[in-house]
């Protein structure tokens, strides 16, 4: 009788996908079967130690099950965001592409296609960086995509630059319940929200392109979620054009309240500074401010502020756009006026115990298209009044802090 031998070291390491029979040797001279990249790929996150360096080969990858990395110090390193591919358009299990909750951690030069929820998600990590990282849903704006693309959440020091978000049902580059950000040089296109910050503080959004969404750039403040209180946002040198996409997020989520054809809506956030963007052919609005109350909405959460204050808008600059209002406040104003949004519209709703002042600063321009909708509750009864709103607010500093230089 052959004497039964003790399971190899190769079975702890096979993927699951693989055939039972392909973890065992038994013939003493034949050579062990090679693991591919995909089957070995988890493994390398499993026993990765601080300071690794995962590269991922050219080629694409396919993954049935999602990727999770708990490690800190660890970078993954692709052969470029059209080279290196995590496919996982087969994928029949987990939530996510990739699950990070690690420290210190690196990724780059890499695309994530296909998953069936989340591409890549990020929870409460401490100095995050992503470089040149593609999420795309390959099928298009699809309401059975996965969420979000690039999703950062509950972290602090996070960096996205040079990245590429496509197709995702929610947010393309999401960063949320997060302080200490950077989301810049990166393109948003195709999803339903191109850039979101949302519940966060300290972030700067410059020199990304964010074009045919269903709405470019959202800096929102949501009740009921556990960290609140949005602020100090920077949206500027941006191009926001051409965000015209109907809105495709599945039912009963937040986003799918967003018009298509909006550039830029800020929700309950506060000093926030919007300048010297390029906003073109945002057929809904282009910029749009207001509480989360406007409409009527109830809010049930006491520890909630959903009134925008110290909200500076400059210097940007304006083409078209505006010639299908969305928002349900736009609709019936546009059904009274049948004229096209101005360029920068304000619900108009005030914090109760505020005196209203320099809610809504436009510096000294005098000339910019505005409109105060005074809450919404009678199209008839609104302001195109800009001149209370020529003041000036103090400049928002720049968001800083130390992650690694670039290979």
């Amino acid at each position: 009788m052959t004497a039964i031998r003790p399971i190899s070291k190769l079975l702890i390491l096979c993927s699951f996908s693989m055939a039972l029979t392909a973890c065992f040797d038994t013939n003493d001279s034949a050579p062990m079967p090679s693991l591919s990249f995909a089957e070995s790929f988890q493994t390398q996150l499993i026993q990765a130690q601080p300071g690794d360096v995962i590269e991922v080969p050219a080629g694409i990858h396919q993954f049935t099950r999602s990727l999770s990395l708990t490690v800190p110090g660890v970078t993954i390193k692709g052969a470029g965001m059209d080279s290196s591919i995590l496919s996982f358009k087969n994928q029949v299990q987990g939530a996510e592409g990739l699950l990070v909750s690690a420290d210190d951690f690196v990724i780059q030069d890499l695309a994530i296609e296909d998953s069936v929820g989340d591409a890549l998600k990020i929870n409460g990590s401490t100095n995050v960086t992503i470089r040149r990282v593609r999420t795309e849903w390959t099928r298009g704006a699809n309401t059975e995509n996965g969420a979000y693309g690039i999703y950062p959440v509950q972290s602090t020091n996070v960096l996205i630059e040079g990245s590429v978000a496509i197709g995702a049902s929610d947010a393309g580059i999401y960063v949320g319940q997060s302080s200490q950000i950077i989301v810049r040089n990166s393109r948003a296109e195709f999803n339903v929200a191109g850039i979101e910050i949302e519940n966060s503080t300290f972030a700067d959004v410059y020199g990304n392109v964010v074009t045919n969404n269903t709405g470019g750039i959202l800096v929102f403040d949501l009740p009921n979620l556990p960290v609140q209180g949005g602020k100090a946002t920077r949206v500027f040198n941006n191009e926001i054009y051409r965000n015209n996409t109907e809105n495709f997020a599945p039912e009963g989520n937040i986003v799918g309240n967003v018009p298509p054809g909006t550039g830029l809506l800020i929700l309950a956030n506060d000093n926030i500074e919007v300048f010297e963007n390029n906003f073109r052919d945002n057929k809904s609005v282009n910029i749009m401010v207001y509480s989360f109350a406007l409409g009527g909405r109830t809010i049930e959460d006491p520890d909630y502020d959903p009134y925008p204050e110290q909200i500076y808008i400059h210097d940007n600059n304006y083409v078209g756009g505006g010639t299908v209002p969305g928002h349900a406040a736009l609709r019936a104003w546009h059904a009274v006026s049948e004229l096209d949004s101005p360029n920068i519209v304000w619900g108009g709703l005030v914090k109760p115990d505020s005196n209203g002042e320099n809610i809504i600063c436009l510096g000294e321009e005098s000339d910019v298209s505005f409109m105060n909708l005074k809450g919404g509750l009678d199209p008839s009864d609104i302001s195109y009044d800009a001149a209370p709103h020529q003041c000036n607010l103090p400049r928002l500093p720049s968001i800083s802090f130390d992650f690694p230089k670039d290979d």
